[in-house]
């Protein structure tokens, strides 16, 4: 036995089992990957890892099954788990994803199939159980991968601690002390108030922190710089769980032309700049923007590229990363039945419309190119919902008072 010390829940003890699989490489490279990707450029403080948000999960896991009254066998089984679960993320966590053609839930999977992790698993448990767990299966999934898991209760808390800002604050004992197994995973309707804090912290999270204005051109031009390694066989997307941090910085100042500069500018925070958005809030039908494929967004640069005389290289159309909220599909239970946490709460019903809020379509350039781009309409190379009359919102604004 071990101990931990995290600098959000303390003292965190490890067993032997659990103290083998943390000493593995697999394990280990989650300390060179930045939980918030380029994050720490617009917070300073933002330097956690992947490794620290596995072993505070798996410490929640281990809280969760002593409150639901777990045997010890499926209580080790969820600690592993939790352990796991972002065994496969890439170099700076979900920047890297986007690039991807595999998620990282099926990157963890590879990688626990075909490492040292695997070994060790099996000599206690089935890897397939485990993996299906990790991947929210069954009742155990749904706490580790689930509408109200306590990997989301982690990184909230543990992204608000590192960034200073307040809006990820929840009380995680409410939302655990309030969890019950009744077939599934449900939450007793006396922690409904500290699941809506939950949704309203992760709503005040994205505009903040995951989808702040300068964290994505930052994202964007990264990405950028990886789908280029990738076409060009420097680095391969199979294989991404291999690499950390600063071995895809080192491969991008490497190279020359695009993927150097790129580099540079971020190390100089010479960054590209926006020069037009188009609120999701104001469009008709919203989720049809994220029904956009790659190959159109990269017709329409190409489109703007030729017309304004701008290197291809140098123009992004950025889509919002848009966050599903699952958490209002949570079953609550109510008397004698069973709903989902949307139906019994008005703030939940709120969220819903105001999802779009602080989501925009963004195009970036280089700064001696914004003038370039001053008259830019999207509306002139995407097929894009009609926009919401102005006085119609308005009307359905006070409806809703």
């Amino acid at each position: 036995m071990k101990f931990i010390r995290d600098s959000v829940h303390g003292n965190l003890h490890i067993n032997d089992l659990e103290i083998k699989l943390v000493d593995t490489p697999q394990i280990q490279r989650l300390r060179r990957i930045k939980q918030l990707g380029f994050t720490f450029l617009i917070y300073p403080g933002a330097n956690h890892t992947r490794f620290e948000h596995s072993i505070g999960t798996m410490y929640l896991a281990s809280q969760m099954a002593d409150h639901l009254n777990l045997d010890e066998d499926k209580k080790s089984i969820l600690r592993i788990c939790a352990l796991l679960h972002d065994a496969g993320h890439g170099p700076f966590s979900h920047v890297s994803e986007a690039v991807l053609d595999d998620s990282h839930e099926v990157l963890t999977s590879r990688v626990i199939k075909n490492s040292i992790l695997g070994d060790i698993i099996s000599e206690n448990y089935d890897i397939n159980d485990i993996i299906d767990i990790i991947n929210g299966k069954g009742v155990l999934g749904q706490i580790i991968s689930g509408e109200l898991d306590v990997d989301r209760m982690d990184y909230l808390i543990r992204d608000s601690h590192y960034t200073g800002v307040a809006y990820g604050i929840i009380d995680i004992e409410r939302l655990i002390y309030n969890m019950k197994l009744e077939n599934n995973l449900v939450l007793d309707k006396k922690g409904v108030q500290a699941a809506e804090s939950t949704l309203v912290a992760r709503y005040f999270m994205y505009p903040s922190v995951y989808q702040h204005h300068t964290t994505r051109i930052v994202n964007s031009m990264f990405r950028r710089s990886l789908r280029k390694l990738i076409d060009q066989n420097i680095i391969d997307s199979k294989k991404i769980y291999q690499y950390d941090d600063a071995d895809m910085i080192m491969a991008c100042r490497n190279q020359d032309g695009f993927i150097k500069d790129m580099i540079k500018r971020m190390d100089n925070r010479d960054l590209f700049k926006k020069v037009d958005s188009l609120k999701l809030s104001e469009l008709e039908d919203p989720q049809k923007i994220f029904k956009i494929k790659r190959e159109q967004i990269k017709k329409a640069e190409n489109e703007i590229c030729e017309e304004k005389n701008i290197n291809p290289d140098y123009l992004i159309i950025d889509m919002p990363e848009y966050p599903s909220f699952d958490e209002m599909r949570t079953l609550v239970s109510v008397g004698d039945g069973i709903v989902n946490l949307s139906q019994i709460s008005s703030i939940v019903g709120a969220l819903r419309d105001a999802r779009f809020n602080h989501a925009d379509l963004c195009i970036y350039v280089p700064e001696e190119h914004t003038s370039k781009l001053a008259d830019f309409d999207f509306y002139d190379y995407l097929d894009l919902p009609e926009k919401i009359n102005k006085h119609d919102k308005q009307m359905r604004l006070v409806s809703t008072f």
